[in-house]
Protein backbone atom coordinates (compact mmCIF):
# COMPACT_ATOMS: atom_id res chain seq x y z
CA UNK A 1 0.00 0.00 0.00
CA UNK A 2 1.36 3.41 -1.03
CA UNK A 3 2.00 5.83 1.82
CA UNK A 4 2.67 9.52 1.48
CA UNK A 5 4.47 12.36 3.19
CA UNK A 6 4.02 16.11 2.73
CA UNK A 7 6.55 18.94 2.75
CA UNK A 8 5.08 22.36 3.58
CA UNK A 9 6.91 25.68 3.34
CA UNK A 10 5.16 28.57 5.10
CA UNK A 11 6.60 31.73 3.64
CA UNK A 12 5.61 35.30 4.35
CA UNK A 13 4.07 35.61 0.90
CA UNK A 14 2.28 32.26 0.79
CA UNK A 15 2.25 28.51 1.38
CA UNK A 16 3.90 25.89 -0.84
CA UNK A 17 3.32 22.18 -0.46
CA UNK A 18 4.49 18.98 -2.12
CA UNK A 19 3.25 15.43 -1.59
CA UNK A 20 5.82 12.66 -1.95
CA UNK A 21 5.80 8.91 -2.25
CA UNK A 22 7.20 7.86 1.14
CA UNK A 23 9.15 4.97 -0.32
CA UNK A 24 10.63 6.47 -3.50
CA UNK A 25 10.65 10.18 -2.62
CA UNK A 26 9.02 10.99 -5.96
CA UNK A 27 7.05 14.25 -6.01
CA UNK A 28 3.48 13.38 -6.91
CA UNK A 29 1.99 16.87 -6.84
CA UNK A 30 2.88 20.46 -5.99
CA UNK A 31 0.40 23.13 -4.91
CA UNK A 32 0.95 26.73 -3.84
CA UNK A 33 -1.28 29.54 -2.63
CA UNK A 34 -1.20 32.76 -4.62
CA UNK A 35 -0.94 34.78 -1.39
CA UNK A 36 -0.73 34.37 2.38
CA UNK A 37 -4.10 33.64 4.05
CA UNK A 38 -3.50 36.07 6.95
CA UNK A 39 -4.21 39.72 6.00
CA UNK A 40 -1.06 41.77 5.52
CA UNK A 41 1.91 42.34 3.26
CA UNK A 42 4.72 41.23 5.57
CA UNK A 43 5.40 39.31 8.76
CA UNK A 44 4.83 42.36 10.97
CA UNK A 45 1.36 42.78 9.46
CA UNK A 46 0.63 39.11 10.13
CA UNK A 47 1.71 39.41 13.75
CA UNK A 48 -0.27 42.63 14.22
CA UNK A 49 -3.35 40.95 12.83
CA UNK A 50 -2.88 37.94 15.11
CA UNK A 51 -2.50 40.15 18.20
CA UNK A 52 -5.44 42.41 17.34
CA UNK A 53 -7.85 39.82 15.97
CA UNK A 54 -6.73 36.88 18.08
CA UNK A 55 -4.19 34.16 17.53
CA UNK A 56 -6.97 31.60 17.09
CA UNK A 57 -8.27 33.53 14.07
CA UNK A 58 -4.82 33.85 12.50
CA UNK A 59 -4.12 30.17 13.13
CA UNK A 60 -7.51 29.18 11.73
CA UNK A 61 -6.81 31.03 8.48
CA UNK A 62 -3.43 29.37 8.10
CA UNK A 63 -4.72 25.86 8.83
CA UNK A 64 -7.65 26.38 6.45
CA UNK A 65 -5.26 27.40 3.67
CA UNK A 66 -3.06 24.37 4.38
CA UNK A 67 -6.11 22.09 4.23
CA UNK A 68 -7.07 23.62 0.88
CA UNK A 69 -3.58 22.91 -0.44
CA UNK A 70 -3.61 19.33 0.79
CA UNK A 71 -7.08 18.59 -0.60
CA UNK A 72 -5.90 19.77 -4.04
CA UNK A 73 -3.47 16.83 -4.23
CA UNK A 74 -6.28 14.44 -5.24
CA UNK A 75 -4.91 11.50 -3.22
CA UNK A 76 -6.21 9.57 -0.23
CA UNK A 77 -4.95 11.82 2.58
CA UNK A 78 -5.58 9.09 5.16
CA UNK A 79 -2.41 7.45 3.82
CA UNK A 80 -0.26 10.48 4.71
CA UNK A 81 2.03 9.54 7.62
CA UNK A 82 4.21 12.63 8.06
CA UNK A 83 3.90 16.33 7.34
CA UNK A 84 7.12 18.35 7.72
CA UNK A 85 6.84 22.12 8.00
CA UNK A 86 9.46 24.83 7.55
CA UNK A 87 9.33 28.61 7.96
CA UNK A 88 10.44 31.48 10.15
CA UNK A 89 9.58 31.60 13.89
CA UNK A 90 6.58 33.90 13.36
CA UNK A 91 4.97 31.68 10.75
CA UNK A 92 5.61 28.41 12.57
CA UNK A 93 4.30 29.86 15.84
CA UNK A 94 1.11 30.99 14.12
CA UNK A 95 0.82 27.56 12.48
CA UNK A 96 1.18 25.84 15.86
CA UNK A 97 -1.05 28.43 17.57
CA UNK A 98 1.48 29.16 20.30
CA UNK A 99 2.52 32.45 21.93
CA UNK A 100 3.77 35.10 19.50
CA UNK A 101 3.96 38.21 21.68
CA UNK A 102 7.51 37.33 22.69
CA UNK A 103 8.39 37.66 19.00
CA UNK A 104 6.48 40.90 18.53
CA UNK A 105 7.77 42.90 21.50
CA UNK A 106 11.37 43.79 22.25
CA UNK A 107 12.62 44.05 25.83
CA UNK A 108 12.25 41.79 28.83
CA UNK A 109 10.46 44.46 30.88
CA UNK A 110 7.59 44.66 28.39
CA UNK A 111 7.24 40.89 28.28
CA UNK A 112 7.29 40.69 32.07
CA UNK A 113 4.65 43.41 32.33
CA UNK A 114 2.43 41.52 29.88
CA UNK A 115 3.08 38.23 31.66
CA UNK A 116 4.43 36.68 28.48
CA UNK A 117 6.41 33.45 28.76
CA UNK A 118 8.30 32.41 25.65
CA UNK A 119 7.30 28.93 24.52
CA UNK A 120 10.00 26.43 23.60
CA UNK A 121 10.81 26.55 19.90
CA UNK A 122 13.21 23.64 19.95
CA UNK A 123 11.41 21.43 17.47
CA UNK A 124 8.26 19.41 17.98
CA UNK A 125 6.17 16.51 16.72
CA UNK A 126 2.38 16.94 16.90
CA UNK A 127 -0.57 14.88 15.69
CA UNK A 128 -1.97 16.43 12.53
CA UNK A 129 -5.52 16.19 13.86
CA UNK A 130 -4.54 18.18 16.96
CA UNK A 131 -3.54 21.07 14.70
CA UNK A 132 -6.82 20.96 12.79
CA UNK A 133 -5.43 19.28 9.67
CA UNK A 134 -8.20 17.27 8.05
CA UNK A 135 -8.25 13.77 6.60
CA UNK A 136 -4.97 12.53 8.11
CA UNK A 137 -5.89 10.63 11.29
CA UNK A 138 -2.52 8.88 11.56
CA UNK A 139 -0.21 11.68 10.40
CA UNK A 140 2.41 13.38 12.55
CA UNK A 141 3.49 16.97 11.90
CA UNK A 142 7.23 17.59 12.31
CA UNK A 143 8.26 21.15 13.20
CA UNK A 144 12.00 21.96 13.15
CA UNK A 145 13.66 24.18 15.78
CA UNK A 146 14.42 27.89 15.63
CA UNK A 147 17.82 29.43 16.30
CA UNK A 148 16.66 32.66 17.95
CA UNK A 149 13.38 34.60 17.98
CA UNK A 150 14.48 36.18 14.67
CA UNK A 151 16.23 33.26 12.99
CA UNK A 152 14.19 30.15 12.38
CA UNK A 153 14.09 26.85 10.57
CA UNK A 154 14.20 28.58 7.19
CA UNK A 155 17.64 29.97 8.07
CA UNK A 156 18.79 26.52 9.18
CA UNK A 157 17.57 25.24 5.80
CA UNK A 158 19.48 27.97 4.00
CA UNK A 159 22.73 26.98 5.70
CA UNK A 160 22.30 23.21 5.49
CA UNK A 161 21.09 22.94 1.92
CA UNK A 162 23.65 25.33 0.45
CA UNK A 163 26.60 23.66 2.26
CA UNK A 164 28.12 27.08 3.02
CA UNK A 165 29.56 25.74 6.26
CA UNK A 166 31.94 23.62 4.20
CA UNK A 167 33.45 26.71 2.55
CA UNK A 168 37.20 27.22 3.14
CA UNK A 169 36.92 30.94 2.34
CA UNK A 170 34.66 33.72 3.68
CA UNK A 171 31.22 33.47 2.08
CA UNK A 172 27.85 35.12 2.42
CA UNK A 173 24.46 33.46 1.98
CA UNK A 174 21.21 35.42 1.74
CA UNK A 175 17.62 34.20 1.46
CA UNK A 176 16.02 36.87 -0.72
CA UNK A 177 12.57 37.02 0.81
CA UNK A 178 10.31 39.35 2.77
CA UNK A 179 12.19 38.56 5.96
CA UNK A 180 15.70 38.25 4.49
CA UNK A 181 17.78 35.86 6.56
CA UNK A 182 21.49 36.03 5.95
CA UNK A 183 24.65 34.41 7.27
CA UNK A 184 28.33 35.20 6.92
CA UNK A 185 30.75 32.30 7.33
CA UNK A 186 34.30 33.29 8.26
CA UNK A 187 36.90 30.83 9.47
CA UNK A 188 34.28 28.34 10.64
CA UNK A 189 32.38 31.02 12.56
CA UNK A 190 28.83 31.91 11.50
CA UNK A 191 27.38 35.43 11.85
CA UNK A 192 23.60 35.53 11.33
CA UNK A 193 21.11 38.33 10.88
CA UNK A 194 17.62 39.02 9.56
CA UNK A 195 16.58 42.14 7.63
CA UNK A 196 12.93 43.11 7.20
CA UNK A 197 13.26 43.70 3.48
CA UNK A 198 9.52 43.78 2.83
CA UNK A 199 7.54 42.00 0.11
CA UNK A 200 8.62 43.99 -2.96
CA UNK A 201 11.29 41.45 -3.96
CA UNK A 202 8.54 38.80 -4.06
CA UNK A 203 6.37 40.94 -6.32
CA UNK A 204 4.06 42.33 -3.64
CA UNK A 205 3.37 46.03 -2.95
CA UNK A 206 4.26 46.46 -6.63
CA UNK A 207 1.46 47.88 -8.84
CA UNK A 208 1.51 44.95 -11.29
CA UNK A 209 3.34 42.59 -8.95
CA UNK A 210 2.73 38.90 -8.38
CA UNK A 211 4.52 35.91 -6.89
CA UNK A 212 6.80 33.74 -9.00
CA UNK A 213 4.17 31.72 -10.85
CA UNK A 214 3.11 31.04 -14.46
CA UNK A 215 2.54 34.27 -16.38
CA UNK A 216 4.96 36.36 -14.33
CA UNK A 217 7.59 38.49 -16.04
CA UNK A 218 10.71 37.25 -14.27
CA UNK A 219 13.49 39.02 -16.16
CA UNK A 220 14.14 41.89 -18.57
CA UNK A 221 17.14 42.33 -20.90
CA UNK A 222 18.37 45.28 -22.95
CA UNK A 223 18.41 44.50 -26.68
CA UNK A 224 19.18 46.64 -29.74
CA UNK A 225 15.48 46.91 -30.57
CA UNK A 226 14.10 47.35 -27.05
CA UNK A 227 13.76 45.43 -23.78
CA UNK A 228 13.14 41.68 -24.01
CA UNK A 229 10.86 40.24 -21.33
CA UNK A 230 11.19 36.72 -19.93
CA UNK A 231 7.99 35.05 -18.72
CA UNK A 232 7.50 31.93 -16.56
CA UNK A 233 5.57 29.13 -18.27
CA UNK A 234 3.29 26.50 -16.70
CA UNK A 235 6.24 24.52 -15.34
CA UNK A 236 7.90 27.69 -13.97
CA UNK A 237 10.63 27.75 -16.62
CA UNK A 238 11.99 30.94 -18.18
CA UNK A 239 10.62 31.46 -21.70
CA UNK A 240 11.36 34.45 -24.00
CA UNK A 241 8.52 36.95 -24.18
CA UNK A 242 8.05 40.07 -26.25
CA UNK A 243 10.67 42.73 -26.93
CA UNK A 244 9.14 46.16 -26.33
CA UNK A 245 10.02 49.86 -26.32
CA UNK A 246 10.08 50.72 -22.58
CA UNK A 247 8.93 54.27 -23.31
CA UNK A 248 5.79 53.27 -25.24
CA UNK A 249 5.21 49.53 -24.88
CA UNK A 250 5.26 49.08 -28.66
CA UNK A 251 6.31 45.54 -29.63
CA UNK A 252 9.35 45.21 -31.88
CA UNK A 253 9.52 41.41 -31.67
CA UNK A 254 6.97 38.86 -30.47
CA UNK A 255 8.19 36.07 -28.20
CA UNK A 256 7.05 32.54 -27.43
CA UNK A 257 5.03 33.85 -24.45
CA UNK A 258 3.35 36.66 -26.40
CA UNK A 259 0.09 37.74 -24.80
CA UNK A 260 0.57 35.58 -21.71
CA UNK A 261 2.13 37.95 -19.16
CA UNK A 262 -0.13 38.59 -16.16
CA UNK A 263 2.16 40.67 -13.97
CA UNK A 264 5.73 40.97 -12.77
CA UNK A 265 7.54 39.17 -9.99
CA UNK A 266 10.22 40.74 -7.81
CA UNK A 267 13.04 39.46 -10.01
CA UNK A 268 11.48 41.20 -12.97
CA UNK A 269 11.32 44.42 -10.98
CA UNK A 270 15.02 44.06 -10.11
CA UNK A 271 15.86 43.50 -13.78
CA UNK A 272 13.75 46.51 -14.81
CA UNK A 273 15.54 48.71 -12.28
CA UNK A 274 18.90 47.50 -13.57
CA UNK A 275 17.92 48.14 -17.19
CA UNK A 276 16.49 51.54 -16.28
CA UNK A 277 19.63 52.64 -14.43
CA UNK A 278 21.91 51.30 -17.18
CA UNK A 279 20.01 53.20 -19.89
CA UNK A 280 19.56 56.36 -17.82
CA UNK A 281 15.76 56.00 -17.68
CA UNK A 282 15.79 55.59 -13.89
CA UNK A 283 17.30 57.94 -11.33
CA UNK A 284 15.82 56.41 -8.18
CA UNK A 285 13.01 56.73 -7.46
CA UNK A 286 12.14 58.71 -10.59
CA UNK A 287 11.50 57.37 -14.11
CA UNK A 288 12.47 59.63 -16.99
CA UNK A 289 9.74 58.74 -19.48
CA UNK A 290 6.90 60.86 -20.89
CA UNK A 291 4.27 59.26 -18.65
CA UNK A 292 6.56 58.48 -15.71
CA UNK A 293 6.43 54.71 -16.18
CA UNK A 294 8.33 51.91 -17.91
CA UNK A 295 6.32 49.78 -20.32
CA UNK A 296 6.87 46.02 -20.45
CA UNK A 297 4.92 43.20 -22.09
CA UNK A 298 1.11 42.99 -22.17
CA UNK A 299 0.48 46.25 -20.36
CA UNK A 300 2.63 45.39 -17.35
CA UNK A 301 4.23 48.69 -16.30
CA UNK A 302 6.76 49.78 -13.68
CA UNK A 303 6.03 52.99 -11.76
CA UNK A 304 8.10 55.33 -9.57
CA UNK A 305 6.43 54.02 -6.44
CA UNK A 306 7.55 50.52 -7.45
CA UNK A 307 11.15 51.78 -7.63
CA UNK A 308 10.70 53.26 -4.15
CA UNK A 309 9.31 50.01 -2.69
CA UNK A 310 11.95 47.80 -4.30
CA UNK A 311 14.70 50.25 -3.35
CA UNK A 312 13.77 50.05 0.33
CA UNK A 313 14.08 46.25 0.13
CA UNK A 314 17.42 46.40 -1.70
CA UNK A 315 18.66 48.96 0.82
CA UNK A 316 17.71 46.75 3.78
CA UNK A 317 19.53 43.80 2.21
CA UNK A 318 22.72 45.74 1.59
CA UNK A 319 22.64 47.40 5.00
CA UNK A 320 22.22 43.94 6.52
CA UNK A 321 25.11 42.15 4.89
CA UNK A 322 27.43 45.15 5.29
CA UNK A 323 26.59 45.15 9.00
CA UNK A 324 27.54 41.47 9.25
CA UNK A 325 30.88 42.25 7.58
CA UNK A 326 31.54 44.98 10.14
CA UNK A 327 30.61 42.59 12.97
CA UNK A 328 33.13 40.05 11.62
CA UNK A 329 35.87 42.65 11.15
CA UNK A 330 36.16 42.16 7.38
CA UNK A 331 34.98 44.11 4.33
CA UNK A 332 33.57 43.56 0.86
CA UNK A 333 36.83 42.61 -0.87
CA UNK A 334 37.28 39.74 1.60
CA UNK A 335 34.07 37.96 0.52
CA UNK A 336 34.44 36.54 -2.98
CA UNK A 337 31.81 33.80 -2.74
CA UNK A 338 28.09 34.58 -2.44
CA UNK A 339 25.09 32.25 -2.24
CA UNK A 340 21.58 33.36 -3.21
CA UNK A 341 18.62 31.29 -1.99
CA UNK A 342 14.86 31.49 -2.12
CA UNK A 343 12.63 32.04 -5.15
CA UNK A 344 13.95 35.55 -5.76
CA UNK A 345 17.51 34.38 -5.20
CA UNK A 346 17.11 31.68 -7.85
CA UNK A 347 15.17 33.49 -10.57
CA UNK A 348 16.87 36.89 -10.41
CA UNK A 349 19.69 37.62 -12.84
CA UNK A 350 22.61 37.48 -10.40
CA UNK A 351 24.76 39.94 -12.34
CA UNK A 352 21.97 42.51 -12.41
CA UNK A 353 21.36 41.99 -8.69
CA UNK A 354 25.08 42.47 -8.02
CA UNK A 355 25.14 45.69 -10.04
CA UNK A 356 22.33 47.35 -8.08
CA UNK A 357 23.58 46.35 -4.63
CA UNK A 358 21.82 43.11 -3.70
CA UNK A 359 25.02 41.01 -3.66
CA UNK A 360 28.27 41.72 -1.84
CA UNK A 361 30.32 43.67 -4.41
CA UNK A 362 33.51 41.59 -3.97
CA UNK A 363 31.76 38.40 -5.15
CA UNK A 364 33.70 36.69 -7.93
CA UNK A 365 31.49 33.57 -7.73
CA UNK A 366 27.73 33.54 -7.17
CA UNK A 367 25.78 30.33 -6.58
CA UNK A 368 21.99 30.43 -6.89
CA UNK A 369 19.77 27.98 -5.01
CA UNK A 370 16.01 27.49 -5.05
CA UNK A 371 13.63 27.07 -2.13
CA UNK A 372 15.88 25.65 0.58
CA UNK A 373 13.03 25.81 3.09
CA UNK A 374 10.85 23.27 1.30
CA UNK A 375 13.93 21.16 0.55
CA UNK A 376 14.61 20.86 4.29
CA UNK A 377 10.95 19.97 4.84
CA UNK A 378 11.27 17.25 2.18
CA UNK A 379 14.34 15.77 3.88
CA UNK A 380 12.64 15.86 7.27
CA UNK A 381 9.46 14.27 5.90
CA UNK A 382 11.44 11.49 4.18
CA UNK A 383 13.56 10.80 7.27
CA UNK A 384 16.80 11.99 5.65
CA UNK A 385 17.32 14.32 8.61
CA UNK A 386 15.85 14.39 12.12
CA UNK A 387 14.55 16.90 14.64
CA UNK A 388 17.41 15.96 16.99
CA UNK A 389 20.12 16.64 14.40
CA UNK A 390 18.53 20.00 13.59
CA UNK A 391 18.51 20.89 17.29
CA UNK A 392 22.23 20.28 17.50
CA UNK A 393 22.81 22.39 14.42
CA UNK A 394 20.71 25.24 15.83
CA UNK A 395 22.86 25.36 18.96
CA UNK A 396 25.93 26.10 16.84
CA UNK A 397 24.29 29.20 15.37
CA UNK A 398 23.14 30.95 18.53
CA UNK A 399 26.46 32.46 19.61
CA UNK A 400 26.97 35.10 16.89
CA UNK A 401 23.53 36.43 15.98
CA UNK A 402 23.40 40.16 15.15
CA UNK A 403 20.23 42.10 15.96
CA UNK A 404 19.99 44.65 13.15
CA UNK A 405 17.29 46.56 15.03
CA UNK A 406 19.87 47.64 17.63
CA UNK A 407 23.02 47.70 15.47
CA UNK A 408 24.31 51.24 14.89
CA UNK A 409 26.02 50.28 11.63
CA UNK A 410 22.75 48.97 10.21
CA UNK A 411 20.88 52.16 11.11
CA UNK A 412 23.59 54.38 9.61
CA UNK A 413 23.90 52.42 6.38
CA UNK A 414 20.15 52.10 5.92
CA UNK A 415 19.78 55.88 6.26
CA UNK A 416 22.17 56.22 3.30
CA UNK A 417 20.25 53.58 1.35
CA UNK A 418 16.97 55.37 2.03
CA UNK A 419 18.46 58.63 0.77
CA UNK A 420 19.65 56.86 -2.38
CA UNK A 421 16.45 54.98 -3.25
CA UNK A 422 13.69 57.22 -1.88
CA UNK A 423 15.08 60.75 -1.59
CA UNK A 424 16.89 61.14 -4.89
CA UNK A 425 20.45 61.22 -3.53
CA UNK A 426 22.93 60.75 -6.44
CA UNK A 427 24.78 57.42 -6.35
CA UNK A 428 28.03 59.40 -6.56
CA UNK A 429 27.38 60.68 -3.03
CA UNK A 430 27.12 57.23 -1.44
CA UNK A 431 30.71 56.90 -0.26
CA UNK A 432 30.78 60.53 0.86
CA UNK A 433 27.92 59.65 3.19
CA UNK A 434 29.83 56.58 4.37
CA UNK A 435 32.62 59.02 5.38
CA UNK A 436 30.12 60.96 7.47
CA UNK A 437 29.41 57.82 9.52
CA UNK A 438 33.09 56.80 9.57
CA UNK A 439 32.36 53.68 7.54
CA UNK A 440 34.57 52.16 4.82
CA UNK A 441 33.84 52.85 1.16
CA UNK A 442 31.95 50.40 -1.01
CA UNK A 443 33.93 49.52 -4.16
CA UNK A 444 32.46 48.95 -7.60
CA UNK A 445 31.14 45.38 -7.99
CA UNK A 446 33.15 42.71 -9.77
CA UNK A 447 32.32 43.28 -13.47
CA UNK A 448 31.84 39.68 -14.64
CA UNK A 449 31.46 37.16 -11.82
CA UNK A 450 31.08 33.42 -12.39
CA UNK A 451 27.42 32.51 -11.82
CA UNK A 452 26.11 28.97 -11.19
CA UNK A 453 22.39 28.23 -10.99
CA UNK A 454 21.86 24.94 -9.15
CA UNK A 455 18.32 24.23 -10.39
CA UNK A 456 15.99 25.38 -13.16
CA UNK A 457 12.95 25.93 -10.94
CA UNK A 458 12.34 27.28 -7.46
CA UNK A 459 10.55 24.16 -6.22
CA UNK A 460 12.39 20.82 -6.33
CA UNK A 461 11.32 17.97 -8.60
CA UNK A 462 8.79 19.97 -10.63
CA UNK A 463 10.46 20.21 -14.03
CA UNK A 464 7.97 19.32 -16.73
CA UNK A 465 5.12 19.05 -14.22
CA UNK A 466 2.29 21.49 -13.76
CA UNK A 467 2.08 23.34 -10.45
CA UNK A 468 -1.38 23.93 -9.01
CA UNK A 469 -1.89 27.54 -7.94
CA UNK A 470 -4.74 28.27 -5.54
CA UNK A 471 -5.82 31.77 -6.50
CA UNK A 472 -8.37 31.58 -3.70
CA UNK A 473 -7.54 29.51 -0.64
CA UNK A 474 -11.15 29.81 0.55
CA UNK A 475 -10.39 31.82 3.69
CA UNK A 476 -13.03 34.47 4.41
CA UNK A 477 -13.47 36.76 7.42
CA UNK A 478 -16.94 38.05 8.24
CA UNK A 479 -18.72 40.02 10.91
CA UNK A 480 -21.74 42.17 11.68
CA UNK A 481 -21.22 45.91 11.08
CA UNK A 482 -23.51 47.80 13.46
CA UNK A 483 -24.56 51.18 12.07
CA UNK A 484 -23.54 50.43 8.48
CA UNK A 485 -25.48 52.60 5.99
CA UNK A 486 -24.48 50.34 3.06
CA UNK A 487 -22.84 53.15 1.11
CA UNK A 488 -20.20 50.64 -0.05
CA UNK A 489 -17.47 53.26 0.03
CA UNK A 490 -15.28 50.58 1.59
CA UNK A 491 -15.93 48.24 -1.35
CA UNK A 492 -14.94 50.90 -3.88
CA UNK A 493 -11.88 51.96 -1.85
CA UNK A 494 -10.35 48.49 -1.44
CA UNK A 495 -7.44 48.18 -3.90
CA UNK A 496 -7.63 44.38 -3.91
CA UNK A 497 -11.42 43.91 -4.21
CA UNK A 498 -11.24 41.99 -0.96
CA UNK A 499 -14.32 43.34 0.83
CA UNK A 500 -18.04 43.06 0.19
CA UNK A 501 -21.14 44.12 2.12
CA UNK A 502 -24.00 41.63 2.46
CA UNK A 503 -27.47 42.04 3.94
CA UNK A 504 -28.97 39.07 5.78
CA UNK A 505 -32.38 39.95 7.15
CA UNK A 506 -31.95 43.12 9.17
CA UNK A 507 -28.23 42.61 9.76
CA UNK A 508 -25.39 43.95 7.67
CA UNK A 509 -22.32 41.75 7.31
CA UNK A 510 -18.89 42.58 6.03
CA UNK A 511 -17.03 39.79 4.19
CA UNK A 512 -13.30 39.93 3.53
CA UNK A 513 -11.33 37.50 1.37
CA UNK A 514 -8.42 37.27 3.78
CA UNK A 515 -5.62 36.46 1.36
CA UNK A 516 -6.42 39.57 -0.68
CA UNK A 517 -6.54 41.92 2.30
CA UNK A 518 -3.44 44.02 3.07
CA UNK A 519 -4.43 44.16 6.73
CA UNK A 520 -2.72 46.69 8.98
CA UNK A 521 -0.59 47.86 6.02
CA UNK A 522 -3.72 49.35 4.44
CA UNK A 523 -6.95 49.90 6.43
CA UNK A 524 -8.29 52.10 3.64
CA UNK A 525 -11.73 50.52 4.04
CA UNK A 526 -11.87 51.54 7.72
CA UNK A 527 -10.68 55.08 7.06
CA UNK A 528 -13.18 55.71 4.25
CA UNK A 529 -16.22 54.63 6.32
CA UNK A 530 -18.33 57.83 6.78
CA UNK A 531 -19.91 56.48 9.97
CA UNK A 532 -16.61 55.17 11.40
CA UNK A 533 -18.30 51.86 12.19
CA UNK A 534 -16.17 49.46 10.13
CA UNK A 535 -13.60 47.55 12.17
CA UNK A 536 -12.03 44.43 10.72
CA UNK A 537 -10.39 43.10 13.87
CA UNK A 538 -13.62 41.72 15.44
CA UNK A 539 -14.36 39.67 12.31
CA UNK A 540 -14.16 35.90 12.62
CA UNK A 541 -13.57 33.10 10.13
CA UNK A 542 -16.70 32.50 8.09
CA UNK A 543 -18.12 29.06 8.70
CA UNK A 544 -16.33 28.59 12.05
CA UNK A 545 -18.36 28.37 15.22
CA UNK A 546 -17.58 31.14 17.69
Amino acid sequence: MTEYCIALDIGTSGLRAQILDSETGETLATSITARHPIPGMNVIDHVNFAIMSGEDVANGLMIAAANSLFSSFDVDLSKVKTVAVCGNPFQLSLFQNIEIRDLAYAGKNMLTTLGVVSPPRDGDMVKASDLGIKGMPDAVVMIPPAVTHEIGADAIAMLLITDVLESKEPCLVVDYGTNAEMALVVGGKVYTGSAAAGPALEGQQIEKGMLASPGAIADVDIKDCGWECTVLDESMKDVPGDTVDPLTGNISKKGAMHGKAKGITGTGVVASIYCGIETGLITPPHIGSPDGSLHLQDGVNIYSKDIDEAGKAIGALRAGFLTLLIEAGIWTDDVRLAYMSGASGLYVDAKKALKIGMVVPGAERIIQFGNTSIELARRLAMGDTTIDSLREFAKRLRATHCMFATAKAFKDIYSIEYSLWSQGMPASEYNNMMDVYDLPHIPEPIPNPEVTRISATDLPDTEGRKIRILENSGTVLSGIIEGCIICENCVEECPEDAISIVMEGEKTFGRIVSDRCAGTACRRCERICPESVLRITPFGIEGHSS
